[in-house]
C-alpha cells in the first residue's frame, strides 16, 4: 500500500468553500448541481455566512458535497488510492471513495446525520477543546477528576500529544484548567456545534441506524480504517452498526494512521477543506520514525497542482 486519502471532519468548513473548484472543474460542478437537499447547497457553500455554515445540519452535507466533488475529479483523472480514512464526519467520505455508496447517498446520509445530531444537541450547553502536549492517560485522568463539574471525556485521539475533550461546558472548563496545571501546552476551543462522539448523541445514533437500513452498502474497493476500532475494516464486521457506534464514541484517528503506516503507506492526500489531518499524519509518522509525504486539497490550485504530479504519486 502506498497512497491513502484522508477526509476532513467538522471544524474545517469555511465560508466560500469549493467555489473556485466549482468554477474550474466540470466533474466537481456536476456533483454539486446533481444534489437535491432541503436547502440551497451551492448558495450555502459559496455565499453562506460562517456562523450558519457551522451549524452541524449544514456543515455535514456541505463538507460531504465538497469531498464528493473533489473525489469525482480525482477518479476521472485515474488518481485513486489504495486506502482511505476520515475523521468523524470524514469517515463517510472514505466510505464513498471506497465505493460503498454513491455521492447522492453519501450527502443524503450526512444531511440526515447532521439534522439528528443537531436535535440531540438541542438544549445542551457543551464545548469541545483540543488539548495539546499531554499523553492520553493524563487527559483521561483529568476528565475523571472533573466529573463533579459535569460530564466530560476524550472524544478524539488525533495524534501524539493531541486529544480532544468534549462535554458539559462547566466540566470542559474545569478540565482545561486542570490540564494546564498538569502541563498541557494549550487548550483550544473548537468551532463545532454539539457534544459529538459522546453519550448525548445516542438518540442520533439510533435514528441513523434505522435510516441506514434503507441505504444499500456495497463492498469496499480499497482498504479502510475505522474511527471506532482504530483498525482495518473486516468484512465480518457490521458497518452500519459501527457507524451507529461512531456517532457516540471516541475517534481513534492516531491508531488508524498507525495501521496504514504499518502497512507501508507513505503518501497521504487530505481532501479538505483545511489541512488539519495532514498535520496529524506527520506527527504520528514522526513518532514511529516513518517518512511520509502529504498533500492537501483545499482550493482549485491545490487540485491542479496534485493532478500535475499524477504520474509521480499514483504510478
Amino acid at each position: 500500500m502506498k497512497t491513502v486519502f484522508l477526509y476532513a471532519g467538522q471544524g474545517s468548513q469555511r465560508a466560500g468553500m469549493g467555489k473556485d473548484l466549482y468554477e474550474t472543474f466540470p466533474e466537481y460542478r456536476e456533483v454539486i448541481d446533481s444534489l437535491n437537499l432541503s436547502f440551497n447547497l451551492k448558495s450555502m457553500m459559496h455565499e453562506g455566512d460562517f456562523e450558519t455554515l457551522s451549524r452541524t445540519e449544514y456543515t455535514q452535507p456541505c463538507m460531504a458535497a465538497f469531498a464528493a466533488g473533489v473525489t469525482a475529479v480525482l477518479k476521472k483523472e485515474g488518481m485513486m488510492p489504495q486506502g482511505a480514512c476520515g475523521l468523524s464526519l470524514g469517515e463517510y467520505g472514505a466510505l464513498h471513495a471506497a465505493g460503498i455508496f454513491d455521492a447522492e447517498d453519501y450527502v443524503k446520509i450526512t444531511e440526515f446525520r447532521g439534522r439528528e445530531m443537531a436535535c440531540a444537541a438541542e438544549g445542551k450547553v457543551c464545548s469541545m477543546s483540543a488539548v495539546l502536549g499531554l499523553e492520553p492517560a493524563a487527559v483521561e485522568e483529568a476528565c475523571t477528576q472533573c466529573e463533579s463539574a459535569g460530564f466530560v471525556k476524550p472524544v478524539n485521539y488525533n495524534c501524539p500529544g493531541q486529544c480532544v475533550i468534549c462535554g458539559d461546558e462547566p466540566a470542559v472548563a474545569a478540565a482545561e484548567s486542570l490540564l494546564k496545571d498538569k502541563g498541557a501546552k494549550r487548550c483550544i476551543r473548537l468551532n463545532v456545534s454539539g457534544p459529538f462522539h459522546t453519550k448525548y448523541m445516542e438518540p442520533a445514533g439510533k435514528a441513523l441506524r434505522t435510516f441506514l437500513e434503507e441505504i444499500p452498502f456495497a463492498e469496499p474497493q480499497m482498504n479502510l480504517t475505522l474511527n471506532v476500532t482504530g483498525d482495518f475494516y473486516r468484512p465480518s464486521e457490521n458497518l452500519k452498526e459501527l457507524l451507529e457506534a461512531q456517532i457516540q464514541n471516541s475517534v481513534q484517528f492516531e491508531s488508524q494512521i498507525l495501521r496504514f503506516l504499518e502497512a507501508g503507506a507513505d503518501t497521504f492526500v487530505e481532501i479538505g477543506p483545511g489541512n488539519t489531518l495532514a498535520g496529524f499524519v506527520k506527527k504520528t509518522a514522526k513518532e514511529v520514525n516513518k517518512r511520509v509525504t502529504t498533500y492537501t486539497i483545499d482550493t482549485a490550485e491545490d487540485l491542479k497542482a496534485l493532478i500535475a504530479k499524477k504520474e509521480e504519486i499514483f504510478s
